[in-house]
């Protein structure tokens, strides 16, 4: 599997095993998981956290590693959960007062709703009496033991959840109440021997009652969840390595349900959809965690908490600050108010919108909380292509079919569908979907994934959906009340106004804003973002512009553009594309491919000098390609005035140029068959068959149709030449680099090399014209990796194709495999990552790396680029920048994210060098 740049750090090695609460800090995230490291982290600032101790990543390796927990875990759990019951004054499952804990997975890096979570660990049937007195309230002992074994039975004895939920459904019906909350204590006692019997049925074996046993296999039960179907998806999604493991924190429990005054809810300090400043989170009154982030029932406004609890409200706020305060960043926190105490179950830097990252990194600099260096981390390139995407027309006529809550912004329109299966199915078949649920589950993120947009009838910007959504930059729109979700007919209603119902189909298109949290039906036309438009030069920075987004993403760009060493090129064929890159940044063209200018009408043009049998045939033909090949240079020249253009010469198989040998087969057939064959199309078919070969990627193309096809790379240069001499005549300042391709040896290079210079010559000698044009070659063959000591003695630059370098490397011809088997490799993780979206590090970068070294050995002025479809991709940028290339070249819409990777792989660069 390739490295991934999240990987885990090196930790000393250690027998311990278990940190309470008061040992830990939040730079030991790799030991004590994200959140039991910033459980330590607000314990230590004296915030009010409940007693508990973690369980460390380095248990839960040797636990997936060997089977079962190291040997000294048990007696160091035994002694950290004694310590607590001392503090607590209460031993845990206690029959007359119980003390009560949750077990919460926690690994490194965040990944929300993947891995498993058991709260109410110690109630049994020996205890439920006893929480009942202590709290005086009957409904909240035996609502907190069937959520118990609710949660223990799906998520450690693999009991289907839907048998739980099926059993409350048929309770709330035969008392005839609409939510949870209106069954009382004898209703709940009643659901507790209904959930047990389930147990039994479904396991063969009772509820555990021996609360340490449930508190074990609880532990068992969050460790394999790390290896879970849905996180590991995930992890592939996010990029996070699999080998780091999770931590189990072990938490007194506090409770939200204990009646009006008690209430859960989930804060920011900032609104991670937009960034902007103010209250932004979730409260529920009288529930517990799960139930707000699972978005089951519908929650109120954090801002509402000060009218329900304003002392715990303006504790929290106090609290907010702190912390935000404390880690320079958005915190997303989660709490609990017990009977009028406020409690903090966990903090972390929140995961936000791609808007919210650039706001937010510069509001901190102009708080003088961060310096744009760490501004420049705090965003990335993945974000800045999420900004790009087309919004919502607001001209176009749009009908309106309800409103939500905006939870992750954008544009997406698709088919309706009602399950993660069909989104999945759909999206393969190439279709774009809308996952439609009333509320989503760590299960459903297949779908989420597959799916352009997500939206759900329940939950707030703190559900399952908001946040997992908001993660992979997918657009969202939760807890819209107005629809009614039926998953089992397939279909979505509202009803408006006048009692006229509209009925969504699966299948049927629908488009959702997540930024404004309006849905629509049908397709609703889309506009570029703002984002491009400042790119474009159609908006300027200092434009009223009412969220700062384009001033936000301005002043970044312009601290990575001074920081950067690489330059970054374009990928351009025509003036057109030539002028976009250039408005997008570009600082010259780096791949100018002259295949895609004999297509269309030229192709006739070709396919004559492929017939040619005489030597005066194929100069024709060649005379005639040169001033439409000249006339496309000056062209582009013209748009690049200043800035270097490399041309690669012909690469592909000249079969390419030709029709296809099955079409033109029964063409011929059905010509002699009416006695009406054409002589033109026969010696087409000839010339297909000869030039057809078995893997046209590794034959004759490239170099080789240069050496191959007399007077070819000639007539190129040539008509490089000429446009360069047209340009300077017209006071222009053309910078030509003439790159020869698929070189696999430095006698091919050097042969094709004299005569570029020879045809050089000669046009400056007739121009009088000082052209200064440069020759180099295209790494993309192992070989010439490998030789590239020998190759630099013929060529002033070297530009990786790593495209080509890749397939080679591997033996895999792209567009065969990424259509098969690769999506298995993915499955089976092989791959982290497609190697054809980011750099495999560990074979084509050694060979890069490798090929850099000798290169530069030989010419120490070689000049080194990349010009391969991982030249935009964000993580390879960084590797290029490391092995030190002098420019990326991209296609024109990634130049923006390319410069933005560059700037920020030097300040790490700068970073790791000072340290």
């Amino acid at each position: 599997m390739q490295e991934n740049s999240q990987a885990a750090e090196p930790q000393p090695a250690s027998s311990k095993f278990v940190y309470d609460f008061t040992e830990g800090n939040r730079d030991l995230k790799d030991l004590l998981g994200g959140k039991g490291a910033n459980l330590a982290e607000m314990t230590n600032l004296g915030l009010p956290v409940p007693p508990g101790f973690t369980i460390t990543t380095e248990a839960c390796r040797v636990y997936l590693e060997s089977g079962s927990e190291p040997p000294a875990l048990r007696d160091e759990v035994s002694a950290h959960l004694a310590a607590l019951e001392q503090r607590m004054g209460r031993s845990l499952g206690q029959a007359d007062d119980p003390l009560l804990v949750s077990v919460r997975s926690g690994a490194k890096f965040s990944m929300p709703g993947m891995m498993d979570t058991v709260l109410n660990i110690g109630l049994s049937d020996a205890s439920v009496a006893g929480l009942a007195e202590k709290a005086g309230d009957e409904r909240f002992a035996w609502d907190s033991y069937r959520r118990l074994i609710q949660m223990f039975g799906k998520t450690v004895l693999g009991v289907d959840g839907e048998l739980f939920e099926e059993a409350i459904e048929e309770a709330k019906r035969a008392k005839g109440v609409a939510v949870d909350i209106e069954l009382d204590a004898a209703d709940l006692k009643e659901l507790v021997e209904r959930f047990k019997g389930i147990v039994s049925q479904e396991t063969g074996g009772g509820f555990p009652q021996d609360p340490r046993e449930q508190m074990d296999l609880a532990v068992r039960a969050v460790f394999d969840s790390w290896n879970t179907d849905r996180a590991k998806l995930y992890r592939r999604q996010e990029r996070i390595p699999g080998d780091l493991g999770t931590a189990v924190n072990i938490c007194s429990m506090v409770f939200g349900n204990l009646g009006p005054d008690s209430g859960t809810g989930v804060a920011f300090t900032r609104d991670p959809a937009s960034g902007h400043q103010g209250v932004y989170g979730d409260y529920l009154q009288n529930a517990q965690g799960e139930d707000v982030v699972a978005g089951i029932r519908n929650t109120v406004p954090l801002a509402e908490l000060e009218r329900l609890d304003k002392p715990s409200y303006d504790q929290l706020m106090q609290i907010m600050e702190t912390l935000e305060l404390h880690y320079k960043d958005l915190c997303d926190i989660e709490f609990t108010i017990e009977r009028g105490k406020l409690w903090m179950l966990q903090t972390r830097v929140g995961k936000r919108t791609a808007g919210a990252a650039f706001r937010i990194a510069t509001q901190l600099v102009d708080q003088g909380l961060i310096d744009e260096a760490e501004a420049l981390q705090r965003v990335n390139g993945v974000q800045l292509a999420q900004l790009m995407f087309p919004r919502f027309d607001d001209t176009a006529e749009r009908e309106l079919l309800g409103r939500g809550i905006a939870a992750s912004p954008g544009a997406a329109v698709g088919k309706a569908v009602f399950d993660s299966y069909t989104a999945v199915k759909w999206s393969r078949s190439g279709e774009k979907v809308i996952l439609i649920r009333r509320e989503t589950n760590p299960d459903d993120l297949n779908g989420m994934i597959a799916a352009n947009g997500i939206l759900t009838s329940r939950g707030g910007k703190t559900s399952h959906a908001a946040v997992v959504a908001r993660g992979m930059g997918k657009t969202c729109v939760c807890g819209a009340e107005e629809l009614e979700v039926d998953t089992k007919r397939r279909r979505l209603t509202v009803e408006g106004a006048g009692k006229k119902t509209t009925v969504i189909e699966e299948g049927d298109l629908i488009s959702i804003d997540g930024s404004t949290g309006r849905i629509y039906v049908g397709e609703v036309p889309v506009v570029p973002s703002p984002v491009v438009e400042y790119f474009e030069g159609r908006m300027h920075a200092g434009a009223d512009d009412a969220d700062g987004l384009v001033q936000a993403v301005h002043r970044i760009m312009a601290y990575a553009d001074r920081m950067r060493r690489l330059s970054v090129r374009t990928n351009a064929d025509t003036a057109e594309d030539a002028a976009r890159a250039r408005r997008f940044g570009a600082q010259g063209i780096g791949l100018c491919r002259t295949e895609h200018m004999f297509l269309g009408e030229r192709r006739e043009m070709v396919e004559r000098l492929i017939l040619a049998d005489t030597d005066s045939e194929r100069e024709d033909a060649l005379g005639g390609l040169l001033p439409l090949q000249r006339a496309d240079f000056v062209e582009l020249f013209e748009a690049m005035d200043g800035l270097p253009v490399t041309v690669r010469l012909l690469d592909p198989p000249l079969h390419e140029f030709l029709p296809d040998i099955t079409e033109l087969s029964v063409r011929v057939a059905l010509a002699e068959s009416r006695k009406d064959a054409n002589e033109n199309d026969l010696r087409l078919l000839q010339a297909v068959h000869k030039l057809h070969e078995q893997n046209p990627m590794l034959g004759l193309r490239g170099v080789r149709l240069g050496l191959v096809i007399p007077g070819l790379f000639a007539m190129q240069v040539r008509a490089i030449a000429e446009a360069a001499a047209h340009r300077v005549e017209a006071k222009g300042d053309p910078r030509a680099e003439i790159m020869i391709p698929l070189v696999g040896t430095v006698q091919e290079l050097e042969i094709i090399r004299d005569e570029a210079e020879q045809v050089i010559a000669e046009v400056e000698a007739a121009t009088g014209t000082e052209l200064g044009l440069s020759l180099g070659t295209m790494i993309e063959l192992p070989r010439a990796a490998l030789t590239a000591g020998q190759i630099a003695e013929a060529a002033e630059f070297f530009s990786f194709g790593t495209n080509d370098l890749t397939q080679t490397v591997w033996g895999f011809s792209r567009d065969d495999v990424e259509a098969s088997f690769f999506t298995a490799y993915l499955e089976k993780g092989i791959f982290g990552v497609s190697p054809f979206e980011t750099i495999d590090r560990d074979g084509v970068g050694s060979l890069v790396r490798h090929a850099v070294e000798a290169g530069r050995a030989t010419r120490p002025d070689l000049k080194l680029g990349i010009c391969g479809e991982h030249g935009g991709d964000p993580e390879s940028v960084h590797f290029f920048h490391e092995v030190g290339l002098d420019y990326v070249s991209c296609s024109p819409f990634r130049i923006p994210v390319a410069r933005l990777e560059a700037g920020r792989a030097a300040v790490q660069s700068k970073g790791s060098d000072s340290r």
